[in-house]
């Protein structure tokens, strides 16, 4: 069965946010739209978003999905070792500084995975969408449960009520590294939600919003904050005209 006819999204994600050399992040999207999505995802993964990152100009922000980790190795097996990436895959390293921030990921329920559908992606050279979206990374002492358990019962219920709601809510995947020529951080226990606004005013307002309700002031990010290593870090994400998030 292909990836894309699952119910309820991939249950293991890549959040991988490359660092660019100086001016070429154009020339990666432009090659990536145009040669590395349907290729990969006829392995057997799916492409989810692909994005630029509004508050650095040499990052470039993507997110893929898999079935499961085996499913992931033999998808990467197939798309690293295949013609598509011995063509293209040396003009797409020559872009990069770095390749190896990547967060192994999956969803922290089964209501908050995120859903996407292949069959509507834009055509190769559409315009870039005039959205904003955000990824806002949480992290928490590697084994310790309570501040996910406070993003998902806590924190997510307030975001729903005073915006719109989170794309997904994801947390680490615990799993090894089944594809182990493409490091991962390891060590981690993050939370991360995804939410998608019209402009960075929207965004703004809900951040208020949310961060003036009751609950979310008294009760549940003084404990959040309480329980995290360091302060939450949000990336604000534009994407490219092929992203499926958006």
């Amino acid at each position: 069965m292909p990836l894309t006819d699952l119910v309820g999204g991939p249950a293991v994600i890549e959040l991988r946010q490359y660092t660019l050399r100086p001016g070429r992040r154009d020339e990666l999207i432009e090659l990536f739209d145009r040669e590395l999505v349907e290729t990969q995802e006829e392995t057997g993964m799916v492409v989810l978003g692909q994005f630029r990152d509004l508050d650095d100009p040499n990052r470039f922000v993507w997110l893929r999905g898999f079935r499961d980790m085996e499913a992931r190795r033999r998808a990467l097996t197939a798309f690293y070792g295949g013609p598509v990436w011995s063509r293209h895959g040396p003009q797409a390293n020559a872009t990069m500084l770095d390749s190896d921030d990547v967060l192994l990921l999956r969803p922290l329920s089964t209501e908050t995975s995120l859903t996407v559908h292949p069959s509507e992606r834009p055509r190769p050279g559409a315009p870039a969408p005039a959205r904003l979206v955000t990824a806002t990374i949480w992290s928490f002492p590697p084994r310790r449960h309570d501040g996910i358990h406070l993003i998902r019962d806590g924190l997510l219920p307030v975001l729903h009520k005073t915006g719109p709601a989170p794309l997904a809510a994801l947390t680490t995947e615990t799993a090894p590294n089944t594809f182990p020529k493409l490091p991962i951080r390891t060590g981690e226990n993050v939370a991360v939600i995804l939410t998608s606004y019209p402009d960075e005013a929207a965004h703004r307002r809900h951040l208020a919003e949310a961060h003036s309700h009751p609950l979310m002031r008294d009760e549940i990010l003084p404990t959040i904050n309480r329980e995290q290593t360091t302060a939450p870090r949000t990336l604000r994400l534009a994407p490219t005209g092929r992203s499926l998030i958006s």
